[in-house]
């Protein structure tokens, strides 16, 4: 990834767990770097830059209102974050992923993808992606935990990819749900308590 911001310097990372954080679409890494001080201290956090210029933003891969996209760049992003995360995950004890609005498609497809890989996924206000090739792959053993975020009054996520996304996280993992009532398609101090707690139980105790 070319641009990344880490909320530890190099000489501080080593032995810590490590969460990346995938931003939305038509937004950049800024929006992550925000929640750096709303997080576990324990973790080091890296806010990654997506690839693909979005006017004078950035997204993972092109999408419209209906969440329609073209799989191949959503394989391409997402295998560029996977060796990305390879090349730095020798130094962390484990590898967790944050993903806000499109960076949840993408926190999940990764899920989906390399199921061993990463401890727990965090979902803020987001979706997973509703893809009959990732669906005849998908098999979690044990099924993984999975923080999902959201005001059920977004009007960003449609009613389909919504309940597309209730449907395969009930089914496909351990899921903490969570609502936050005029919170809109954002991200809140409130949801930061909640999502704090979730990775201190999974992956610190």
């Amino acid at each position: 990834m070319e641009t990344v911001v880490w909320s530890k310097p190099e000489d501080q990372r080593a032995g810590t767990p490590l969460l990346v954080m995938m931003h939305g679409y038509g937004t950049d890494e800024s929006r992550m770097v925000r929640l750096f001080d709303y997080l576990p201290p324990e973790f080091t956090c890296a806010a990654l830059r997506a690839p693909m210029p979005i006017g004078d933003h950035y997204g993972w891969f092109l999408l419209d209102y209906f969440l329609v996209n073209d799989f191949a760049d959503v394989i391409s992003a997402t295998n560029a974050v996977h060796g990305w995360v390879n090349a730095v995950r020798g130094q962390h004890t484990s590898v967790s992923l944050m993903g806000y609005s499109q960076g949840m498609a993408m926190a999940s497809t990764l899920l989906r993808l390399h199921p061993q890989a990463y401890a727990s996924v965090v979902g803020l206000s987001g979706f997973v992606l509703n893809n009959e090739l990732l669906a005849l792959t998908d098999s979690f053993d044990p099924k993984p935990p999975f923080f999902w975020g959201r005001d059920k009054a977004d009007l960003v996520i449609n009613d389909d990819a919504t309940a597309y996304t209730a449907d395969w996280l009930e089914k496909n993992t351990l899921l903490t749900s969570r609502t936050y009532p005029g919170m809109g398609h954002a991200m809140s101090k409130a949801e930061m308590v909640d999502v704090s707690a979730f990775l201190r139980h999974y992956i610190l105790r």
